[in-house]
């Protein structure tokens, strides 16, 4: 099992999303910003590392919004999504095909990555 990690970052009523680029697993389907958890460093330390890799910003990462375990044809992975904000910087496309803010009721107009669908339900929820 892969160790997985994402934010869930909230600007006003709307939350970030981004699409996955086209040459990668999954590709163009929309999920939240982050990724695998490396040797030697926390969920915490990794999920700063991606969103700084992926997207040139720096956040602050609090409390954990969800954990979910899902089995892909190629891939089992368990994912915790944080609650996040921005500290520094605007995102920028380094990796992802697109970056989109979305309100909660939007959500039915993306396709999503299927580990994301738990998740989804929760935040139409909130």
């Amino acid at each position: 099992m892969v160790e997985v990690v994402a934010a869930l970052i909230w600007d006003n009523n709307k939350f970030m999303i981004c699409q996955r680029p086209a040459n990668k697993a999954r590709a163009l389907l929309w999920e939240f910003v982050g990724g695998k958890v490396e040797e030697g460093e926390s969920k915490e330390q990794a999920l700063i590392r991606e969103c700084r890799e992926e997207l040139a910003i720096t956040i602050d990462v609090s409390d954990v919004f969800m954990e979910v375990t899902h089995t892909y044809p190629d891939i089992t992975v368990h994912l915790t999504l944080f609650n996040a904000t921005i500290k520094e910087g605007t995102p920028q496309m380094l990796e992802h095909n697109d970056i989109k803010w979305i309100a909660p009721n939007d959500i039915p107009s993306y396709d999503f990555c299927p580990a994301d669908e738990e998740i989804l339900q929760r935040i139409r929820e909130i």
